[in-house]
């Protein structure tokens, strides 16, 4: 079985619902309190294994101050860890541009000449943490660590799966086994086939170029990817991986964003009890 050294971090969408800030600013790039969102990305694939970073971009877009080496502010702010400081320095980034938004399918299939054999996906504007760690002492998120070692088990695609009140916003599972079944996409809450959602995560196989050339964009549109994965359900089968006791944080618009600043200051201890104390005082006025 081939070793899972490559992760694609699809940073491509143009991020309308973040308008203005995402004219000024990348939505992956926006902070979680003081870490970027890409960095959060870029360190969990590390933790798992990734030796090369696919980061798939659009036209509008520019990463280069958060790739470059930032060490130099390790005399200023001696207290943050350097990973944070320079998270893509401990491994190779390759940047793939999506000319066009054609949605998730096209985006993978602009870095797939660069890879080979299985690789991680993470949604760039997706941010799943299993600890509330500070920029002193950061712990990266396991999610695409789980999501490996699930592959090396079984050496089938895998998904990740959160559990949510509000299915009806997602791409929903329905699940025989460890195997998904069905995907649909934003049912009604009542038809829903469960509260097991997509959360943007993804463990593709090596077959994933070919099967992108047959459900192709020109016939499947932005629903290629969900033909992709039905091919898998349909064959040797699609894991699905409930990720439990992770918080998932949403970049991509402003309410969620809002929220997931409060909920992540509230959960780190540099933060927690003056962040605490103020939300008191100003929902007692």
């Amino acid at each position: 079985m081939a070793a899972v050294e490559d992760a694609v971090l699809v940073a491509g969408g143009i991020g309308s619902r973040m308008l203005p800030a995402s004219a000024a600013i990348a939505k992956e790039a926006l902070p979680l309190v003081d870490i970027p969102a890409i960095s959060h990305l870029a360190r969990e694939a590390v933790e798992a294994g990734a030796k090369r970073l696919h980061i798939i971009t659009s036209p509008t877009k520019d990463f280069t101050s958060l790739l470059k080496d930032n060490s130099w502010a390790l005399d200023k702010r001696p207290d943050i860890s350097k990973e944070l400081l320079s998270p893509f320095a401990d491994v190779e980034v390759l940047v793939h541009v999506q000319e066009v938004p054609r949605g998730f399918g096209d985006a993978l299939s602009c870095a797939l000449d660069s890879i080979s054999g299985p690789f991680m996906v993470l949604l760039g504007d997706n941010i799943l943490l299993d600890s509330y760690s500070s920029v002193s002492n950061y712990n990266p998120s396991n999610a695409s660590k789980i999501l490996v070692e699930a592959y090396e088990k079984t050496s089938l695609p895998c998904v990740g799966l959160a559990a949510v009140e509000d299915p009806e916003n997602y791409g929903v599972v329905s699940m025989e086994g460890q195997l998904v079944k069905e995907i649909v996409e934003k049912p009604n809450r009542n038809d829903a086939p469960s509260n097991l959602v997509l959360c943007g995560r993804y463990l593709f196989t090596e077959d994933t170029a070919n099967l992108l050339s047959k459900y192709s964009f020109e016939e499947y549109g932005e629903l290629q990817s969900i033909a992709l994965q039905k091919h898998w359900m349909e064959n040797d089968g699609l894991v699905g991986v409930e990720l439990h006791g992770f918080q998932w944080y949403d970049s991509g618009a402003p309410l969620p964003w809002l929220k997931s600043q409060i909920d992540y200051a509230l959960g780190r201890e540099d933060m927690a009890d003056e962040i605490r104390d103020w939300l008191k005082d100003r929902l007692q006025r």
